[in-house]
């Protein structure tokens, strides 16, 4: 297999910006070569917290949030390489999320919807792009996330030890790697979200920085047990989930008005920290590794890792990867991973029926630094000592 670079963006629920990160990946090693956060205007986030509220939109407007963030993306990929100093032709592809605005593997039909529009990418960047990488999951009757786990296993795995991985960004999620190779994993519930929407309204920011904040309230038991009786947190895997369920109207939904607020944001982060302890210990994780913007909320990481002791929590950083860009390399990944023509799913993870190649391909005109499959069969899991 020949080294490779990829391009992987990001842009989450937190709407905070679209994270790239230039991955060059040899066999079973791979660097972060460059990371670039590219700020979400102002007017795009605001579309978005729209559409995903479940206000109404036409088509036209639609479309032109899909034309607007593929730009944007692309804006991502050129600034990265303009500060990294590196050629687009020295770049196989880029792997690109797209912005979900909206998902629900449970209905039916199942749908998810990402914006961002692959083909824009590859004519303003030259370069191929992997995009639509959820639906080929679903259409196999799986939930379409999470997709990191592969790419967890593939980073963090140790053979002689369980691992959890866990992301909270907008939302939570836990990766189970296993002494032996198996790999379990699901969305635990809210990450930042609702810490987040409660910061915005009365701290006028857009997240609580450090939980400083939370930090000097108290949570409310009785309003803490309510939240976590919710169906949702109560199902068994496989299941997802995002701010079609956890969002403002959800915490409305509870009496959160009737308490000082700073406790309302104390409860909020327990509500983060139970509901991903529980499935840990479910789990039965020898070590935690967490990535993801919760990983740089000191108060939400020492609750955690009191919460979870004796078991170490540590974020990802301890074992070579920034927290803040697990994700994008993730999708990096993936991309490597459809060009092998190598399934990036895992069935025991989302649900489908079988394992698939995800996303499709859209070309750009770059010349490439490495053509078509690299010829190895399968995934393969290079286990690491870290």
């Amino acid at each position: 297999m020949q080294p490779a670079r990829f391009i992987g963006l990001m842009s989450g629920t937190s709407l905070d910006g679209v994270d790239a990160a230039l991955v060059r990946f040899d066999g079973g090693d791979m660097q972060l070569e460059a990371r670039r956060l590219h700020p979400m205007p102002a007017s795009i986030r605001q579309s978005l917290r729209s559409i995903i509220s479940g206000s109404q939109i036409d088509l036209g407007a639609l479309g032109a949030l899909d034309a607007a963030l593929a730009d944007l993306f692309s804006e991502a990929v050129l600034g990265l390489l303009r500060n990294a100093d590196v050629s687009a032709t020295s770049v196989r592809a880029v792997g690109s999320h797209g912005q979900t605005v909206w998902h629900d593997p449970d209905a039916t039909p199942p749908t998810t919807l990402q914006l961002g529009d692959p083909n824009r990418i590859a004519a303003s960047t030259g370069l191929d792009v992997v995009a639509d990488f959820r639906r080929a999951d679903i259409a196999l009757g799986g939930q379409g996330a999470p997709l990191a786990p592969g790419f967890h296993a593939f980073a963090f795995h140790h053979p002689k030890e369980s691992r959890g991985v866990v992301n909270i960004g907008g939302m939570a999620n836990l990766t189970v790697l296993e002494e032996g190779g198996d790999i379990q994993g699901h969305d635990t519930g809210p990450g930042n979200v609702l810490m987040d929407e409660w910061a915005s309204e009365h701290l006028g920011k857009d997240h609580d920085p450090n939980g400083e904040w939370a930090a000097g309230g108290k949570p409310v038991p009785d309003l803490l047990e309510a939240m976590l009786n919710d169906p949702w947190l109560q199902r068994p895997a496989p299941k997802s989930t995002g701010r079609e369920h956890f969002n403002r109207q959800w915490l409305e939904s509870f009496p959160v008005h009737s308490a000082d607020a700073r406790d309302i944001q104390a409860t909020l982060l327990a509500l983060t920290v139970e509901s991903i302890s529980r499935e840990v210990e479910a789990a039965g994780c020898e070590r935690i590794l967490v990535c993801g913007g919760g990983a740089r909320n000191r108060t939400l990481m020492s609750a955690l890792a009191r919460r979870l002791a004796p078991r170490p929590v540590q974020d990802t950083g301890a074992h070579g990867l920034d927290p803040d860009w697990v994700e994008a390399a993730a999708f990096a990944w993936l991309a490597r991973e459809t060009l092998a023509d190598r399934p990036g799913n895992i069935p025991a993870v989302t649900g489908a029926s079988r394992r698939a190649i995800l996303g499709g391909v859209w070309r750009g005109d770059s010349p490439k630094g490495e053509q078509g499959r690299d010829g190895q069969e399968g995934n393969t899991l290079t286990p690491r000592s870290t």
